[in-house]
């Protein structure tokens, strides 16, 4: 199989992840929420993750030292692609770990309908967003 087959595989694989993270969230399902969309998946990815780092990614050329050797690191195509699956995986686990606090500490949903694509889309941005609509959320709370 090419890189590029195997991309075609991986994406499916998060994006039925977040299917069942929200199904989960707002059928209420914490089992599918925790483990199969915030454990499984993300530990198929990881593994697949891993096998690619091990058999090609020290095989690239370039490296962490200099954004010019990051740079070059990912044009290989399978370095691109554990560097994809890193993301997809990751994601996809902060995903669930931010639905999940937010249940635990008694939060409303209805954020996550902003937040769970923000970080399914722009990882980071979406824990960002996360602890902002907790600070304020907890802030009226108190008021």
């Amino acid at each position: 199989m090419t890189a590029s087959q195997l991309f075609s595989i991986a994406n499916p694989c998060a994006l039925i992840g977040w299917i069942i993270l929200i199904g989960a969230i707002f059928l209420n399902r914490p089992f599918w929420r925790d483990e199969v969309a915030g454990r499984w998946i993300p530990l198929g990815l990881s593994a697949v993750y891993s096998l690619f780092i091990v058999f090609f990614f020290f095989r690239a050329e370039g490296g962490f030292d200099t954004l010019e050797n990051v740079q070059r690191l990912f044009t290989s195509p399978w370095a691109a692609l554990a560097g994809w699956i890193h993301y997809l995986a990751l994601d996809l686990f902060m995903g669930t770990l931010i639905s999940r606090r937010m249940m635990e500490t008694g939060l409303p949903r209805w954020p996550l309908i902003v937040l769970l694509p923000m970080t399914f889309m722009f990882g980071p941005m979406g824990y960002l967003g996360y602890e902002f609509v907790k600070l304020i959320l907890s802030k009226s709370e108190i008021a």
